[in-house]
């Protein structure tokens, strides 16, 4: 509303199409696509979309290349199922509840505060006293983020999740 004038309608009309992009991604995509690449490559290529799709509405001049963004954006959903999948195998059955607490956990603190950090990283990058102003630099923070986040996962499944790439492939290919 702020960047572009949009009113309510458009708004509510981009949030739908976020939602439906999401869903064609992980109702349609993530399983092909780690059956064919393996999980370690379709979480790491989710999380450069998602610091792709970030990026693009972070630095968008227009509300038609917000848009284009969405798609782009919604392959993050890539990231997760294969992501949850490995963390799953890291544990033994006794501690799965341990891990999906935690997880829970994370994701609860996350969304407590988030919406403190990217309102007030908004505020300051839109503030009257600014020479320059940034709206989308919470989209810009989210990026950097998502970019840590995946050089972290890089490194962290480098070595352990990089030789049998394509599990349910090989899967697959067992019960040929």
């Amino acid at each position: 509303m702020y960047r572009y004038g949009w009113n309510e309608r458009t708004v509510g009309l981009a949030i739908a199409a976020v939602g439906v992009c999401s869903a064609v991604v992980g109702a349609g995509l993530v399983e092909p696509v780690v059956a064919r690449f393996g999980e370690r490559r379709a979480m790491l290529a989710g999380l450069l979309f998602g610091a792709a799709g970030f990026t693009i509405y972070g630095l968008a001049a227009t509300g038609a290349v917000f848009w284009a963004a969405l798609p782009v954006n919604a392959l993050w959903g890539l990231s997760g199922p294969p992501m949850q999948g490995m963390m799953t195998r890291h544990v033994g059955s006794s501690e799965q509840g341990q891990l999906q607490g935690a997880l829970s956990s994370l994701r609860g603190i996350a969304f407590m505060i988030g919406p403190l950090v990217f309102t007030n990283v908004f505020a300051s990058f839109i503030g009257t006293n600014r020479d320059w102003r940034l709206p989308g630099a919470p989209y810009l923070l989210a990026a950097l983020m998502i970019a840590g986040s995946m050089a972290m996962a890089w490194q962290v499944t480098r070595s352990r999740f990089s030789l049998p790439e394509a599990p349910l492939a090989a899967a697959a290919e067992e019960f040929e």
